[in-house]
């Protein structure tokens, strides 16, 4: 079970790194860059276990809040041409907040209950 989650830590570390990257052509490039980035770097730090439970717990509390606070007032899909390109987005950028959360804080649970069993 340790070993699946280091892989995972890796796995989130590289896939959110690629979406940072792929922000460049964003309307809201440098705030997008800098959130995937933290996250990218929290994954790594948790397979280094180089970090605790708060940062993860705390970073994923935020992340969940941008979830509902980006979230469109009209949900559209994902899909370019579908509906307005603004829902779209937001759309978007929400769900990416709401993947971010749901990794960091199965990273924090898992961080609490590997160092509760350890006292």
């Amino acid at each position: 079970m340790k070993l699946l989650f280091k892989i995972l830590g890796f796995l989130f570390a590289v896939l959110f790194l690629v979406s940072a990257i792929l922000q460049y052509n964003d309307p809201d490039t440098v705030i997008w860059i800098i959130i995937w980035s933290f996250a990218a770097v929290f994954c790594l730090a948790f397979a280094l276990n180089k970090i605790s439970f708060t940062p993860l717990f705390f970073s994923g509390i935020m992340a969940l809040g941008g979830f509902f606070f980006c979230y469109p007032e009209k949900f559209e899909g994902f899909e370019i041409g579908v509906g307005d390109i603004k829902n779209v987005e937001e759309g978007r950028e929400a769900f990416g907040l709401l993947i971010i959360a749901t990794v960091l804080l199965l990273f924090a649970i898992r961080t609490y209950m590997v160092r509760k069993s350890n006292i």
